[in-house]
């Protein structure tokens, strides 16, 4: 099940209330722009959703596209999927235009091909979609890159922009060695002028594109690098641009370099989208951010997922306070992320430097922490310098202040080690916090608060086998023992007298991951090797209780149970291991779980822990294992039984009888009420003509098909059948009458629609 992974964003005005739908792995999440909260998610795909449009014959309804072949139609209002058409193939993008209403253009696999499909009418709520042409071949699979033009007369004129621009192309450099080749595309909504952004940061306008030989362009620059994203206003008086600056620069059309700037959005700017009156603007963020803006310019409301960086340097980890996922955020910070609340808390400034936005920069990142078992203390390594020479680092110790409910630096150390901190690590005892580094210096330390005033830390041990490099250190859960790997030996060793008690090194290959068995499992020993191997050793006898040839990517102990889980990658994708030490045979096995290396995973303890799962699953009990892949996708098992209350979620919801009554309730509520007791009255079984009846009167306006589909099915249900049971024309003439009234009240009364979606 995958989460918090946008890559694309649209954006709509209805119902006097603002929503931003926004694609979430398999997933279209919907979000309200005035509380910034999630409201609910659009599920139903088996595959990554690439692409979302709203359905211009319906502004109550969304479009969406997915790898897994095909295009589904929503009401995102009530979370209902309406229509699934069946494409055969995976998708990339959709587009939709407003004058050709159910025809959809699609990026295709084939070739990255441009097809436009017609919509097929039909009743039926999953359809094969057969009629398809193709309109251009080997299109950039980037979706900025193709974009509407306006007054479109046939599906030919419609991409005019995008065959312009490919039959006058620019030199891929001018003589001034500028980068001119295309990075995305936006067509101006009333006039014929198409805007080109460009690798070198510059900004083209297209006009009299359609005469060959009298094509013209202007230039206006303001972006250092690539431009990412344009889009015009809906009236066309704007135009607005986002690259890696992260500032959203409005130009005025048609008054040359005239502009107006909104600095330290966040991360690089990704997608640009304006409502259909121009009141707001979205742009979506490389950090997985969502920001609402108003015209004028002012930001209205941040919506923040799991923040998306380059690469996640830290283990993933759980704050004993606050139960939140703590990771890489921000550059130079740690985000505090709800995984039950599927929000983000906030970031905690690590470096505490002004971050500069410019490729190639050597800039502090936070590389290691960790919790101790209260959550009082948090310790951090921050970096920069890839080689040795230019190494420059910190150790720092976080206080948790009860006051501001957040860490305060309480101390840094500048010269914890000569040489780059691989490993660190907090006891396990909830009496003493004591803390221990492994470095490159082919030391470890270990940090203890001062005996006399604890406000600050100072080393109280330094420890080193042969003068080789340690890899890998871990506490037992009773913090009595401490292991440190050396290469390819395993020191143990005890915290009280810093003894070294034994050494352990059977197995050959370079110790990568080590961990100390949980709760009956305490007496066992797991390290992993780059020979491939994984090892179990015995500490009460010092031996090696089991080994097996397989490659761990990532070894997980939970801390709630005897559990360990281990992922290996092999053959392009990872599976997945859970064993208990005392017993090498798995008690769940997964293969295929992702198609890429998992580094970091983490077990999270469950509020409540389950007591109704499978024999298979019962190791998700106590506590729950999510893992992020290379890709920045963070996944977690589920059992059946959550999978359920997730999904009943999405279901229609039932109104109760205490919810006010509307003017359509006055209408039509009566005669429903008049109508069931009638029919269990006269009918106890209800025949084929009352049942498409009922759905037609019972199913809410916007969600319905076109009249003109139901037309001769809804005409035909009123034959009367040889039953030789008399029917009253009346109760016909009636439902005729309601049907007709409905579909007026759609065409001509929106604003009746508000009370009956508001009943609804």
């Amino acid at each position: 099940y995958c989460i918090l992974c946008q890559s694309r964003l649209i954006y709509n005005l209805q119902l006097n209330s603002w929503f931003v739908l926004c694609t979430s792995g398999d997933l279209v999440k919907v979000y309200s722009t005035r509380t910034e909260e999630w409201l609910h998610s659009l599920q139903g795909h088996t595959n990554q959703v690439t692409g979302i449009t709203l359905n211009p014959a319906n502004h109550l309804q969304v479009y969406s596209c997915s790898v897994d072949g095909t295009v589904k139609l929503w009401d995102f209002i009530d979370g209902i999927l309406i229509k699934t058409f069946v494409i055969g193939c995976p998708l990339f993008a959709i587009y939709v235009s407003e004058k050709h209403t159910g025809v959809l253009f699609l990026h295709v696999s084939m070739c990255f091909q441009l097809v436009s499909v017609h919509l097929p009418k039909s009743a039926e709520q999953e359809v094969e979609a057969k009629e398809m042409s193709a309109v251009s071949s080997h299109i950039s699979k980037n979706p900025s890159c193709t974009a509407f033009g306006r007054g479109v007369r046939s599906v030919k004129h419609i991409f005019i922009s995008f065959f312009s621009l490919c039959s006058f192309s620019l030199k891929a450099t001018d003589k001034k060695g500028a980068k001119n080749a295309f990075t995305c595309i936006a067509c101006h909504p009333t006039d014929d002028c198409i805007a080109t952004g460009h690798e070198d940061g510059k900004i083209r306008l297209w006009r009299n594109f359609i005469h060959k030989k009298e094509y013209t362009y202007s230039t206006q620059h303001w972006h250092h690098n690539a431009v990412n994203t344009l889009c015009f206003t809906p009236e066309g008086t704007h135009l607005l641009s986002g690259g890696i600056e992260s500032v959203l620069v409005q130009w005025q059309y048609g008054a040359g370099n005239r502009k107006e700037f909104l600095p330290r959005l966040g991360g690089s700017i990704l997608h640009i989208s304006a409502s259909s009156d121009g009141q707001l603007f979205c742009t979506s963020h490389s950090d997985n951010k969502i920001t609402v803006i108003e015209s004028s310019f002012k930001v209205c409301g941040v919506i923040q997922g799991l923040v998306k960086g380059d690469a996640v340097l830290t283990d993933l980890m759980i704050d004993p306070r606050s139960k939140a996922l703590v990771l890489n955020g921000k550059p130079g910070h740690l985000q505090f992320y709800s995984l039950l609340r599927d929000k983000h808390l906030y970031n905690l400034d690590i470096v505490q430097q002004e971050y500069i936005y410019e490729a190639g920069l050597d800039q502090f990142e936070v590389v290691k922490a960790a919790f101790d078992i209260k959550g009082s203390w948090l310790a951090t390594v921050e970096e920069r310098g890839k080689k040795s020479s230019d190494l420059e680092f910190f150790l720092k110790l976080w206080a948790f202040d009860e006051r501001t409910q957040s860490f305060v630096l309480n101390t840094t150390i500048t010269a914890a080690h000569t040489d780059r901190i691989i490993s660190m690590c907090f006891s396990s005892s909830e009496e003493t916090t004591m803390l221990v580094t492994a470095a490159e210096d082919s030391q470890f330390k270990a940090w203890c608060q001062g005996a006399d005033d604890q406000n600050f830390w100072s080393c109280d041990f330094v420890g080193s086998y042969h003068k080789l490099n340690p890899t890998n250190c871990s506490f037992s859960a009773d913090s009595s023992l401490l292991a440190v790997s050396f290469q390819e030996v395993i020191t143990i060793w005890s915290p009280d007298t810093w003894e070294m008690l034994t050494t352990l090194c059977q197995p050959p290959g370079v110790i990568r991951d080590l961990c100390f068995g949980r709760l009956s499992c305490s007496k066992y020993l797991l390290g992993t090797t780059t020979k491939n191997l994984l090892c179990c050793w015995n500490l009460l006898t010092c031996e090696l209780e089991w080994s097996t040839s397989v490659d761990v990517s990532k070894l997980q102990p939970d801390p709630f149970s005897e559990n360990v889980a281990a992922f290996s990658y092999q053959s392009k994708h990872t599976d997945l291991f859970v064993f208990k030490p005392s017993e090498p045979r798995p008690l769940f096995t997964n293969k295929n779980v992702c198609s890429e290396k998992v580094h970091r995973a983490v077990f999270v303890p469950r509020e409540e822990p389950l007591n109704s799962c499978d024999e298979s699953t019962q190791w998700l009990n106590r506590s729950q294992l999510y893992f992020l892949t290379q890709n920045m996708d963070l996944l977690t098992f589920s059992t059946a039984t959550e999978e359920d209350r997730m999904l009943s979620s999405s279901k229609q919801l039932v109104i109760d009888d205490s919810v006010a009554v509307t003017p359509f309730y006055l209408l039509l509520g009566k005669h429903r009420q008049q109508q069931q007791k009638l029919n269990t009255q006269s009918h106890p079984v209800s025949d084929k003509p009352q049942q498409t009846q009922g759905s037609l009167l019972h199913t809410p306006a916007h969600v319905l098909p076109a009249a003109s589909v139901l037309c001769s099915m809804f005409v035909n249900s009123f034959l009367i059948s040889n039953t030789g049971v008399q029917q009253d024309p009346l109760r016909y003439f009636v439902h005729i009458n309601i049907f007709l009234f409905k579909v007026k009240t759609l065409v001509n009364f929106p604003k009746l629609m508000k009370y009956e979606l508001l009943y609804l």
